[in-house]
């Protein structure tokens, strides 16, 4: 008998930053997979929100996407027990969303090892694109610390400001700041990291929201000239689609504001009466929503862009053809973003 195969470690450089900062992407370089094949493969969520492994994707060549069950023909693998990576692929597979906030926690929760943890890190031009969201959380952090009228660009830069300040001040503001915390002076490192970590993905899923509006807006343009269209109106089944798509739409878009504002209020909050133990509840709380605000924002992207695709203009098509595409593309998978919804924590718990 053959000793089982180890994975090659996870590394970095095998994945591509727009992979890594997608939400409906999972590179298998990710993940402790032996085949060399499927490490050069992906995981994306098609436009029925069902996962499918891409093993080519080219100009001129489209995208070449299997089915999990499809795996081990395609690859002469084991069935019956399964072959370990396909076992995986299955694991992952049903995961709602693939950003790198989300993955932390969903492949922990199914005992997926990560032996590179960078993998798990939004590229660099990302991060840097985020500089004017993140001004929201760094503003309280570097007056807290330099004082009102402090400006900076990047949340990284506040470590310059220290080595610029005299070493009494700088002392004299992180103890000041470790005393707030209950936490000794060399402890605020650490503090400074989970803080930029945590309001990082905030920035990040913010930035989604915001690329996704203009999408949906050209979306319910649509389903106006739809519902006003003559030949259409009267087809009772497209209109109960038509209704229910706008709805989840709408309401699941209306929840997911709802709670940015909602964190973004506590945040403030969190600045008036700072401390450890307040900012730790809200890391938390905010931790509890990743996988239900990427799971949403990655259902979202992922039907706008199908959609997107095949209507990149307003007069690209017709209303028929946009009803037939509603009715075979756009309803498939749709009730997902509302049991999605369904998993979210209570969010009153902020105001406790």
């Amino acid at each position: 008998m053959n000793a089982p195969v180890s994975p090659p470690p996870a590394n970095a450089s095998e994945i591509t930053d727009a992979d890594r900062d997608a939400l409906h992407i999972l590179p298998l370089a990710t993940l402790p997979i032996v085949h060399p094949v499927l490490r050069r493969a992906r995981l994306v969520k098609n436009s029925k929100l069902d996962s499918a492994v891409e093993i080519f994707n080219a100009p001129g060549c489209g995208s070449g996407q299997f089915d999990v069950p499809e795996i081990s023909k395609l690859f002469g693998l084991q069935k019956t027990p399964p072959d370990p990576d396909v076992e995986l692929l299955q694991r992952v597979a049903v995961l709602p969303s693939y950003d790198v906030y989300s993955l932390r926690i969903l492949l922990r929760a199914c005992s997926v090892p990560i032996a590179d943890k960078s993998s798990l890190n939004l590229s660099p031009d990302k991060i840097d694109s985020l500089s004017a969201y993140m001004a929201t959380f760094t503003r309280p952090l570097v007056e807290e610390i330099f004082g009102t009228g402090t400006n900076v660009e990047h949340f990284t830069d506040i470590l310059g400001m220290f080595r610029d300040c005299s070493a009494r001040t700088v002392l004299s503001r992180l103890a000041t700041m470790a005393d707030k915390l209950g936490i000794p002076v060399p402890g605020i490192p650490k503090f400074l990291e989970d803080y930029a970590d945590i309001f990082m993905s905030l920035s990040y899923y913010k930035q989604c929201l915001d690329q996704l509006l203009p999408q949906v807006q050209a979306f319910m343009i649509s389903l106006a000239d739809i519902r006003g269209n003559h030949q259409l109106r009267n087809d009772a089944n497209l209109m109960k689609t038509v209704d229910f798509t706008e709805a989840t739409i709408n309401g699941t878009l209306a929840n997911i504001t709802g709670r940015l504002e909602s964190f973004d209020k506590s945040t403030a909050d969190m600045w008036r009466n700072l401390s450890a133990e307040r900012f730790r509840k809200i890391e938390q709380l905010i931790l509890s929503y990743h996988t239900v605000i990427g799971g949403v924002l990655c259902a979202l992207s992922v039907k706008m862009n199908a959609w997107t695709r095949q209507f990149p203009a307003a007069g690209s098509a017709g209303p028929v053809r946009r009803a037939a595409f509603i009715m075979s593309d756009m309803r498939l998978g749709i009730d997902r973003i509302s049991a999605i919804e369904d998993t979210r924590p209570v969010l009153s718990e902020l105001n406790e």
